[in-house]
């Protein structure tokens, strides 16, 4: 599972990876990526409040459109631990990634999540996005 440490928790960032982040379309969810700069504080800042390290960072979009409390917290944990299983592709290690799942999530083991985020990681946008990982949030990552 995804340590509370290796969480996204604030609004703030939350908001920062949906709108500037790279997005990848899987069946049953979308992954949004956005570079976080490895150096503190960053020039564009971004990161004024502490030193982060030691990504990346998962923070999990459950809508109640994909079911009721007990199916959507099913859902993130194995969210969670598809992410954990795959973590390692993952294109650079200063990286917020946010999953939103969508209605399809539900009916998904942990194994065909983590077949979905394994591809999603891989797919040539990601790729493009670490090759620009330099560039701050915000400046050219695009959607």
């Amino acid at each position: 599972m995804t340590a509370s440490s290796h969480r996204i928790s604030r609004g703030s960032d939350f908001s920062r990876t949906l709108k500037s982040g790279a997005g990848v379309n899987a069946r049953d969810f979308v992954v949004h990526l956005a570079p976080v700069g490895p150096q503190w504080p960053d020039p564009a800042g971004l990161r004024r409040d502490v030193a982060m390290t030691g990504g990346p960072w998962l923070g999990l979009v459950v809508s109640k459109s994909v079911g009721n409390a007990v199916v959507r917290h099913a859902v993130a944990r194995r969210l969670r631990a598809a992410f954990a299983a795959t973590r390692h592709l993952c294109p650079a290690v200063e990286t917020y990634v946010v999953i939103r799942a969508r209605r399809g999530a539900a009916d998904r083991t942990s194994e065909e999540l983590a077949d979905q985020l394994r591809a999603a990681f891989t797919s040539r946008r990601v790729v493009e996005m670490a090759s620009t990982a330099g560039t701050p949030i915000g400046a050219g990552v695009g959607r």
